[in-house]
């Protein structure tokens, strides 16, 4: 039986916080909010729950997880980021993107696409998701929370603690947040390359 957090959307509160960390360091895995849509969240190094992660997606080795982070500073630790692409980056962030950059050795091998090294990061621009990276210290590595066969990600909290209440660990109920993906743009070839538009405004990229 998942526990079930209501935490505020505009200020957390840090004991709520605080224990949905302690979860995520203990192995567990939870349900929380982000500025585009729900996802589900791990520890970066816990294979155990990734694998949970695939379950619940019903997702083969070929999904690729995201690495949710505080802040820019952060992300250029699990990524290899160029001036072109940080000064582009540093003006959308944080906000409902996802980056697609080459993996630096601080990321777990197993969590990188096989052929080309890369990995999806964000610093989403959400007051739990932030507070949640900020305690953690680390970034939360994370997946949409689309269920199979589903067009479009859950999004009423009290519906995810009922399908989900034998699956994960932790359901942090921060309000309704939307069903839009966030865009993920390619910063990995000659130039930038949008491979999903979705809430993000990407119209920066040809300006």
């Amino acid at each position: 039986m998942s526990q079930y957090f209501v935490i505020h959307s505009v200020t957390p509160q840090k004991r709520l916080i605080h224990r949905a960390v302690e979860i995520i360091e203990q192995g567990g895995l939870i349900v929380y909010p982000t500025d585009s849509c729900y996802a589900l969240g791990c520890h970066i190094g816990d294979k155990q729950a990734m694998q949970r992660i695939r379950k619940i997606r019903k997702a083969d080795d070929k999904h690729h997880f995201t690495l949710m982070c505080k802040d820019l500073s952060e992300l250029s630790t699990y990524a290899v980021v160029e001036n072109s692409a940080y000064r582009l980056m540093k003006n959308c962030t944080p906000g409902p993107y996802t980056f697609l950059l080459k993996a630096t050795h601080e990321v777990p091998r197993r969590l990188q696409t096989p052929k080309r090294k890369t990995i999806g990061l964000r610093v989403p621009d959400h007051p739990i998701a932030q507070q949640l990276c900020t305690e953690l210290g680390q970034p939360l590595m994370s997946s949409t929370l689309i269920l199979p066969k589903q067009k479009e990600p859950l999004s009423d909290p009290q519906e995810m603690r009922e399908l989900l209440e034998h699956e994960v660990d932790l359901v942090i109920d921060g309000g309704y947040c939307g069903i839009e993906t966030s865009t993920v743009i390619d910063f990995v070839g000659s130039s930038p390359t949008i491979l999903r538009q979705g809430k993000g405004d990407a119209s920066w990229l040809t300006q």
